[in-house]
């Protein structure tokens, strides 16, 4: 399961898909093609075959924050979607692309201190369950354009969660 911050303003509050429509998507979804994680063609406007294969996507929040930095009244405003979202999935896995989805998971599992889940890029953490947490930058345009994320780097981070869950599926 990939955990996003937020339907993107020219994005999926747009498209209605997460990640669809804004340059986050793009790294997104032609890092899934390569990987196989999804099938069919991907364009800005949804209007495509996309399908995601084995993995879903999910927002820590329902709405587009103001200047995309959501508050903890939103945050704990969204908790029971995002709360329903993961205890109803079957995933073991759970990718974190950002500091906030990273966050929101602690706070799910009620892991505290954060001192010793820190996040950090390519960071795993041990859940509840045999459940695996796998840290990301954002695949924003702001990270990419700036050199924080790079297409290896993502696809790497991307290629280690679908090596464990396959790994976690084998063993249940």
């Amino acid at each position: 399961m990939i955990i996003g911050l937020a339907p993107g303003l020219s994005g999926a509050n747009r498209t209605g898909r997460p990640f669809t429509g804004d340059g986050a998507g793009d790294l997104l979804f032609s890092t899934m093609l390569e990987l196989r994680l999804a099938k069919g063609n991907y364009k800005r406007d949804g209007k495509d075959n996309l399908m995601l294969l084995g993995c879903r996507i999910v927002n820590v929040l329902r709405c587009v924050p103001p200047e995309n930095i959501p508050t903890r009244e939103e945050i704990l405003a969204c908790r029971d979607f995002f709360k329903s979202d993961i205890e109803h999935s079957r995933a073991h896995v759970f990718l974190a692309l950002g500091q906030v989805a990273h966050r929101a998971m602690l706070d799910l599992f009620e892991l505290r201190p954060y001192s010793h889940f820190q996040f950090r890029h390519g960071g795993e953490h041990r859940l509840a369950q045999g459940k695996t947490l796998i840290d990301s930058y954002h695949c924003s345009r702001r990270n990419t354009s700036s050199g924080l994320l790079t297409k290896d780097m993502f696809r790497n981070v991307l290629q280690r969660a679908q090596t464990l869950s396959t790994t976690s599926k084998q063993n249940n």
